[in-house]
């Protein structure tokens, strides 16, 4: 399988299963996009005569097609599907991250927030230390033999519950060592409540942070705001300048800054390099994931527009690091050498089965957007239950499981999608949100092509 487009006067070929990459010529360009694999020795008569017809010469023809053939022999254009035969070998595994929902409690009013506004739709709530400690002993329990767990502090706002974050964080530390594991803590924040006390414990013990700002005051403003209706852009961005400038070596260094983008701002490249000069260097920007019927939901009409902005984005991207300029945009940091293992490439982030959410009653979901979805409740850290027939079933959710992503050019670098958003917009964890895979498509050709054109600077 390959995947062939043209960008800002690139043409771009990917071996979908070697993961290589090829910057090729008009001709092989037009070859490529109607060849199928299994490949003759020969060029289809066919073809020969349609690009001849179009003004190509018959031995320059001959030439490129003897090219395409030797890379195709060479597993390099068409290669075969290595990964197939473990799509149906991938049981379940112990446990390595964990969302802890220490606060269904929120001190803004985000309209779009998929939490209902921090609580989740069952009321508001702060997690006690008895249900934190109790998540860590049930963590340390399903690790196995893992030694690195990671553990997001997440609502709601997390900050509205320090206390019990602080308390959590020093448990967790007391027992790494007899139980030979090693915790990575990461905070998501709104940013209201980073005092001096806060900023000092996050770059003591969070190894990243995560600041919720949606880009320009008039686009952060329109959407988040507080309970009173005001927006918080001039709260909260001195609180995060103070932070990223105060991350630095030898303690913690690693955060980034996390928007959301709806239909009120389809030039959301500007609010990203609204934040560079702010001072901030790691970007997300993120579609907003809606009902339709929502004012501000991302439509089918709106794919051109976005497209287009994702493209000017990965060129104002690739001009400014070749300026020197370091901005960092979450979507675009693709590696095509490495790349993720293999059992990521297949099963995503692996909600369900490696990852787990708990909310502030210690009950346990797979992720947490699954939370508030009563029929997806796992068990609980309070007794150690954990459903084994749930925790199966997202363990084999994976790409050769989702009957639409198996043919897919871009599987291996999207996983299938959300589960969550595959379950809420189409009812089965196993059907990708369509809208979704469009975006990360095109997210994609532009990180393609971002490598690229960096590698031939």
């Amino acid at each position: 399988m390959i995947h062939t487009f043209e960008m800002n006067g690139a043409y771009i070929v990917l071996d979908v299963h070697s993961g290589a990459v090829h910057t090729v010529d008009r001709l092989t360009f037009l070859l490529l996009s109607q060849l199928s694999a299994p490949l003759d020795a020969d060029c289809p008569a066919a073809l020969s005569a349609q690009l001849a017809g179009a003004g190509f010469d018959a031995q320059e023809l001959a030439e490129t097609y003897s090219e395409i053939y030797s890379l195709y022999k060479d597993g390099l254009l068409f290669s075969e599907d290595s990964y197939a035969k473990f799509g149906e070998m991938m049981d379940p595994a112990p446990v390595k991250s964990m969302c802890l929902n220490v606060a269904h409690d929120c001190n803004l009013r985000c309209e779009y927030c998929f939490a209902a506004q921090g609580d989740f739709g069952h009321g508001r709530v702060l997690m006690s230390f008895e249900v934190g400690k109790a998540a860590i002993d049930f963590m340390v329990a399903q690790s196995g033999a893992r030694r690195n767990l990671e553990l997001d502090f997440f609502g709601g706002e997390p900050l509205m519950n320090l206390d019990v974050v602080k308390q959590v964080v020093v448990y967790a530390r007391s027992i790494e060592r007899e139980n030979g594991k090693n915790f990575r803590f990461t905070l998501t924040t709104n940013g209201l409540l980073l005092t001096d006390d806060a900023i000092d414990f996050l770059n003591r013990e969070m190894s990243n942070v995560v600041l919720s700002l949606d880009g320009r005051k008039e686009v952060n403003d329109r959407l988040r705001v507080h309970t009173n209706g005001k927006g918080c852009y001039d709260s909260i961005v001195p609180k995060y300048q103070k932070l990223v400038k105060s991350r630095k070596a030898p303690e913690r260094t690693d955060y980034y800054v996390r928007g959301t983008f709806t239909s009120y701002n389809l030039d959301f490249a500007q609010d990203i390099f609204h934040m560079r000069t702010l001072g901030f260097d790691q970007v997300s920007v993120e579609p907003v994931v809606t009902p339709e019927t929502e004012p501000y939901a991302l439509r089918e009409e709106h794919l051109g527009t976005i497209n287009k902005e994702y493209e000017k984005l990965a060129v104002e991207l690739t001009e400014r690091h070749k300026r020197g300029e370091a901005l960092n945009f979450f979507h675009f940091m693709i590696d095509l050498d490495q790349g993720p293992c293999a059992i990521k490439r297949l099963r995503g982030c692996s909600c369900g089965n490696e990852y787990i959410a708990v909310t502030p009653e210690g009950d346990i979901y797979p992720c947490h957007q699954f939370i508030g979805m009563d029929e997806w409740k796992m068990g609980s850290v309070l007794d150690g239950s954990l459903d084994a027939q749930k925790k199966k079933t997202f363990s084999r959710a994976n790409i050769y499981s989702k009957p639409e992503c198996r043919d897919c050019w871009a599987k291996f670098y999207c996983s299938g999608g959300c589960s969550a958003n595959n379950y809420q917009y189409n009812g089965s964890i196993l059907t990708p949100h369509k809208f979704s895979c469009a975006l990360e498509k095109k997210r994609l050709e532009c990180a393609i092509w971002s490598k690229v054109a960096a590698m031939q600077a």
